[in-house]
């Protein structure tokens, strides 16, 4: 689907698709692991005395309060915004949950396509596809891919920039 205005018209909206529903287990797991680390260290605290009362009991509520909504929302709102898009001109992609972040790379500057599974990733049957582009501000990474789907961006991207006379430059 080409866009006559270019890669910038493509910020005037979100990208067209989400990532798989899955990713939301991925990153719950995740945030769960960072939270009970986070609530054991401070429930250890609260337990040896070496905070003076009150502020040992509000350190281990603060804790606690971090790490539920750690786990319940953080990974619902990541879904939310998580989303990707490639057309024949850009790869367009917006992350985050508290800040926020859209990118446009242009096809042309594109350089290298990479797909990532580690071990939660390979166990949910998901990936993630990075983007290298020839650009200051860094890479493009859609994370919680169904496997299917990032073998087929990897490839998609593979054949839209061998076609494109630009050298990734």
């Amino acid at each position: 689907m080409s866009h006559p205005d270019g890669p910038a018209a493509l910020l005037q909206r979100e990208p067209a698709h989400r990532v798989s529903p899955r990713a939301k287990v991925m990153w719950t797991i995740s945030e769960a692991i960072g939270g009970v680390i986070i609530a054991g260290l401070a429930f250890w605290l609260w337990t040896r005395d070496w905070i003076p009362a009150p502020w040992d009991t509000v350190l281990l509520v603060l804790a606690v309060v971090e790490a539920v909504v750690s786990i319940v929302v953080v990974p619902q709102w990541r879904f939310r915004v998580h989303r990707w898009e490639i057309t024949p001109e850009a790869v367009y992609t917006q992350h985050g949950w508290l800040s926020q972040e859209r990118r446009v790379a242009p096809i042309p500057r594109i350089q290298t396509v990479d797909t990532e599974r580690g071990p939660l990733a390979q166990l949910l049957r998901l990936s993630t596809v990075t983007i290298t582009t020839a650009s200051a501000k860094g890479e493009l990474r859609i994370a919680g891919l169904e496997r299917a789907d990032a073998d087929r961006i990897v490839a998609e991207l593979t054949t839209i920039a061998a076609a494109d006379d630009g050298d990734g430059t």
